[in-house]
């Protein structure tokens, strides 16, 4: 054995270490295919399928939100629907019962006028009867203002004519 240099370099070492290098190689690879990759295999076959159905459940997940948000967008326009109808009916109601009272005073308004204008008819008539009276006193005053005189009843008739 010579002493001076690295024991790699040795040839006569050579077929000691390829024997242990293959040996060591063996055991390495019967190590990562029997154990070590069926291991992370089995754990990466474990973990897709856990993926797998965790996306499963999201896209189920997501499919019923879908649906129930369409019915509650459908339950929210039915509301919307009877809500519209209901303000209808309740306008349209309101609206009757306006014109019910509208009429009522309209009938009262009406009545009250008939019974003004009977009023007015009335003063009317009276102050016409008056008027003629009214006349004559204003044509007798003046006559004796003017003539320094009175005027007869029968001048005063004919002046005023027979009738007003």
């Amino acid at each position: 054995m010579a002493s001076g240099g690295l024991p790699q370099f040795d040839l006569a070492q050579w077929p000691g270490q390829i024997v242990w290098a293959l040996g060591i190689f063996l055991v390495l690879y019967l190590l990562f295919a029997y154990v070590f990759v069926p291991t992370v295999g089995g754990t990466i076959d474990a973990r897709e399928d856990k993926i797998s159905g965790d996306i499963g459940d999201a896209r189920r997940l997501r499919d019923e939100a879908q649906a129930q948000a369409t019915a509650a967008a459908a339950e929210m326009s039915e509301a919307r629907a009877r809500a519209h109808r209901l303000a209808s009916e309740a306008r349209d109601a309101a609206k009757a019962a306006a014109a019910a009272r509208q009429g009522e005073e309209d009938a009262k308004l009406a009545a009250r006028l008939g019974e003004a204008e009977q009023r007015i008819g009335a003063a009317r008539g009276e102050a016409m009867g008056h008027v003629r009276a009214i006349a004559a006193e204003t044509a007798q005053a003046m006559v004796e203002r003017l003539t320094g005189a009175g005027a007869s009843q029968g001048e005063l008739d004919a002046a005023l004519g027979a009738e007003v």
